[in-house]
This record gives structure tokens, sequence and C-alpha cells, in this order.
């Protein structure tokens, strides 16, 4: 926040479910005190509208602002608890997708924005990304990425194949910073004419690079997929995170239904990753089918939804 120039102000918050009885009492009184805490940034700001995006840091404002206009962005299709709870005081509801409605008790009030994206992603074009990374075009280029923190599973099972991965493609692999040496050391012991096609690095600031240079990713169904992998049309092998709430198995199964992706369970990666992503690439009328469904998904006007939605909240506020 402060790199972006906007003023922040914390309010005290903690988590409700999944608490021990112990940690309960503690978590209900720090919950109190940030509601006491968004009165009074309330009263000094004096807000048209307010928006919500979940997280259990939101609950104390929303009781504050209850009688305040409210928007909430649903990002998965399922949204948590918290976005559940945050969803009584919302009068408006938006969402990434339609399939969201049956999750909330009032659908009515249910507007379907599509995910939104990041400007600096929708500058880049297939021949700059190429560019960028100095790929061979004459290659198919796949990319695997985990998230900011990286997925561990992905990134081994992706090493366990890597010589065998390079001999029909080229990879651009975002691997996070947890397994980082281990895929550095990998990628130096490459021969020299395999070495070239793969292109890894923990962190990826120009991500609208690799997204619109890839013929196809594999990755983990976290919200952002249903966004910026139908904004590029980018076929996907999508492999939920298995230790968490079934967000990310919701994801994945939408772009399946809709023809745009495949599902690969993590305890499957290193048995059946290498033959599905061979099968694929060597595919190209499977992957342009999957390409024009995956882009059929998209919604690339969706900040401009959200923001119309807040804007005219704020309107029809009282001064």
């Amino acid at each position: 926040m402060k790199r972006a120039g906007i003023l922040y102000r914390s309010i005290p918050a903690a988590g409700v479910h999944g608490v021990g009885l112990r940690a309960l009492p503690a978590n209900l009184a720090k919950l109190a005190r940030g509601v006491s805490a968004s009165r009074r940034i309330l009263r000094d700001f004096k807000p048209h509208a307010l928006f919500f995006t979940g997280g259990y840091v939101a609950a104390p404002m929303a009781l504050a602002g209850r009688n305040i206009p409210t928007v909430l962005y649903v990002p998965d299709i399922e949204p948590g608890l918290a976005l559940k709870f945050l969803s009584y005081f919302a009068d408006v509801i938006t969402a990434t997708a339609s399939a969201s409605t049956k999750y909330f008790s009032r659908p009515n009030r249910l507007a379907v924005t599509g995910y939104p994206l990041r400007s600096d992603l929708q500058v880049w074009s297939r021949a700059q990304g190429i560019q960028r990374f100095e790929l061979d075009s004459s290659l198919p280029t796949l990319l695997i990425t985990g998230g900011s923190k990286g997925a561990r599973s992905i990134n081994m099972a992706a090493l366990t194949h890597l010589k065998a991965l390079l001999q029909f493609a080229q990879v651009i692999h975002i691997t996070g910073q947890l397994d980082w040496e281990v895929v550095e050391k990998a990628a130096n012991e490459l021969p020299a004419e395999l070495k070239s096609r793969y292109h890894a690095m923990p962190y990826l600031h120009e991500m609208g690079a690799a997204l619109a240079s890839a013929d196809l990713v594999l990755s983990r169904a976290g919200a952002s997929t249903l966004g910026e992998y139908p904004f590029f049309g980018l076929p996907a092998i999508l492999v939920p995170y298995p230790y968490a709430w079934r967000y990310q198995k919701v994801n994945a199964d939408f772009l399946v239904e809709n023809h745009a992706a495949v599902i690969l369970q993590d305890d499957l990666l290193n048995d059946t990753l290498l033959t599905m992503i061979k099968d694929l690439l060597s595919n190209q009328t499977k992957l342009e089918s999957m390409r024009a469904a995956m882009k059929k998904c998209s919604r690339p006007n969706a900040a401009d939804l959200i923001a119309s939605q807040l804007i005219q909240l704020a309107g029809d506020a009282p001064l």
C-alpha cells in the first residue's frame, strides 16, 4: 500500500472458524476491538460505499458499516465462510462467474462481472512474450507456475520429467522461492542442447509475457486462473491444491465443464504428468478447441463493471 501511495489503517481481527476453544475468547475480543476501530475509521473517512473481497479482517468493518452501501466481490466460484458472512451485508454481490449464484440465498443481488485483471498483464502480445524469453517459435511452450509461493509437488514432478519434457517443448518455469535452489541446480546440470529451452525463475514481474507466449499452462487452480487464463485463451492442466477446502477443485471443475482445461490430481502428478502434457501439445486440434473454449470464459472489462457498481451505490448514498 505504501508503494502505491494509498493510505492504510489496520483493523484488529482474528478468525473464529476452526479455532480451538482456548483461542476462541481472545479472537472474539479482538474482533470486538476491530469493530470499534472500524467505527473510528468510518467517522474519519465518511465513505459513501464499502467494498469487500473477503477475509476475516473484513468482518469488523462490515458490522461497523452495516448502514453504508456495500459491494462484495467473490473471486472463487465457491465463496469462503467470510464471504458468505459478508454477503448478508452486501447490497450488490459481484462474482467472477454465474456458477457462484447457487451459493447465495439471495441470488438476485448477484452481478456477474468476471475476474478483474491487472493492467500490466493486458499489454503483452504473443510476439512480445516470445521476444521477452527469446523463445523458439517453432517449438510449443509450456508454462509451469505455482503462484508467488510456488507449488512443491508441481515443481518436483516437473524436475522429474524435465529432460523428457525438453525433448519436445520449451518450458517457462516460475518456481516460487521455496524450491528455487533445487530448481536452479537442476537447470545448471542440463545438457547444453536442452538448457536453452528451459527458462526458470523464482518470480516473474512480467507475468503477462509468460501467459501470452505459452501454448499450455500447468498450475494450481486459484481464483486468478478464472480471469488470467481466459483473457489469454490459454489451455490449462489444473492441479487443485489438495490440503485445503475445495475452492480450487470447484474452480478447476468450472473450467473443465467449459472444455477449457483438464484436471490432474496432485497424487498422480509423477505418474501422469509427462503423458498428459505430451498428448495435449501434440494434438493441435484439441489445443485449439480448448483455447477457444477458454477465451469464451473471458470478461476483460471486469474491473470496470465492479467499479460501476461501486460508483452507482456511492452516488445513491446520502451525503
